[in-house]
């Protein structure tokens, strides 16, 4: 009997122990599952909690539930990894050995990365949303929350959904001018990067929305510190962004156990091959979803369109044969914009975030980087097709990688 282990169950791996449940034989393989606890989280869903568009029941349900029969899922806090041995170790000392380890553990953020983050104006005054109790007292604090400085942050790159902080931004616009106080809040976007975004098409749009919506942005800020006494944000090069609330998204790492275990670079992200997600350490090692260090979006979608060229891969793999799939980067993200619209964004490691429509030219039925009513709808009916069609792994008819069907090419401008 080989033995497929997979750790990790969210998007990545529920995704994976659905589809090559389907494809491994029962009486030659075993699969199993760990995470430390039962609850899968929507991610995606903690971005409107503070808002109050969504509860909290709504975005968490439990991990067996998506599981198909004959997947067994271990409860246990990972210790490390003894790739030599192949064997996973739990605290508390349990071993499961493997065949074949999938590492999809993701990737959480780490306020501890940054001084002055945590400490007594934690959960104060300095806040997160990529995490369910962060979302939640967030959602008091807006209440609450009377006018002034609002400073949305991001520590460095890579973070979970990349364009999620935009998302915040323009969301808490909307959010106060529907309470009749937006001239009463000073709205300033704070990134390390140049811009808006990575990319410049990209970019230049959503920076042009930024500047409609009358939001300040300080680019190129990376944190040394925050001065919690002083309410205050400080650059390496000294810069200072004072605030009255800051919602932040800190560094994000992945798992510890990877470093324990010699698998992981600086972030704690396991070095693959960004076509096949093989580690570049061991040959019966993959990781999948945000535990890797592909150069592409930390986003649900990645880790639905790779997974789909990953099962293919694995049972090549494990047959002796060459994998023949290769993954191009292939990301899509709906950006939710306020006021019940929204944008799309469809890109891969070649190509940026272009105008046009998806999936289909001219009929779409969405559109790339335009704001409109049909993008919005697109992003809350995901929820249904997460939970429903996506984690139980059921086929969805969207090419793995991308296609440039749609897509409005930039005209290059004539060489003098």
């Amino acid at each position: 009997m080989q033995r497929l282990l997979i750790l990790g169950g969210g998007t990545a791996g529920t995704m994976v122990a659905g589809k090559l449940r389907r494809r491994l034989d029962p009486a030659d393989w075993q699969i199993t599952v760990v995470d430390h606890d039962d609850d899968h989280l929507y991610q995606p869903g903690l971005l409107f909690l503070p808002f109050g568009d969504i509860q909290a029941q709504q975005i968490v349900k439990p991990r067996k539930r998506f599981l198909p029969d004959g997947v067994d899922l271990v409860i246990g806090e990972i210790a490390r990894v003894d790739a030599d041995a192949c064997t996973a170790v739990l605290a508390g000392g349990r071993e499961l050995r493997y065949d074949q380890l999938v590492i999809a553990t993701g990737v959480s953020p780490r306020p501890d990365q940054t001084p002055g983050m945590l400490g007594p104006q934690w959960r104060r005054s300095i806040f997160d949303f990529f995490t369910l109790d962060g979302a939640t007292a967030l959602k008091a604090a807006l209440k609450g929350f009377d006018g002034g400085r609002l400073v949305v942050h991001v520590t460095d790159m890579p973070i979970k959904c990349p364009v999620a902080p935009l998302e915040f931004t323009f969301l808490a616009d909307a959010y106060f001018r529907g309470r009749g106080m937006r001239n009463r809040v000073e709205i300033v976007f704070v990134t390390p990067l140049p811009g808006a975004f990575t990319k410049p098409i990209a970019a230049e749009r959503l920076g042009t929305m930024l500047d409609d919506r009358e939001i300040v942005v300080e680019p190129d800020f990376l944190v040394e510190r925050i001065d919690a006494d002083h309410k205050t944000l400080i650059s390496y090069d000294e810069r200072e962004v004072p605030f009255d609330l800051l919602v932040t998204v800190p560094l994000n790492m992945g798992a510890d156990f990877v470093a324990r275990s010699g698998l992981g670079d600086e972030l704690n992200l396991v070095p693959v091959d960004k076509h096949t997600f093989l580690s570049t350490q061991y040959d019966n090692i993959f990781a999948l979803g945000d535990a890797n260090n592909i150069p592409t979006s930390k986003a649900g979608s990645v880790a639905h369109f790779s997974v789909e060229v990953f099962a293919d891969n694995f049972v090549q793999h494990i047959a002796g044969k060459p994998m023949t799939g290769s993954f191009d980067g292939h990301a899509n993200c709906f950006i939710e914009s306020g006021n019940g619209k929204g944008l799309l964004i469809d890109f891969n490691y070649d190509t940026e975030p272009l105008t046009g429509t998806y999936p289909l030219p001219i009929v779409g039925p969405f559109g790339l980087l335009k704001e409109n009513a049909r993008n919005h709808w697109g992003k809350l009916a995901f929820r249904w097709i997460y939970w429903h069609l996506l984690l139980p792994g059921r086929r969805i008819p969207l090419p793995a990688n991308m296609s440039m069907a749609g897509k409005h090419q930039p005209v290059k401008e004539p060489q003098s």
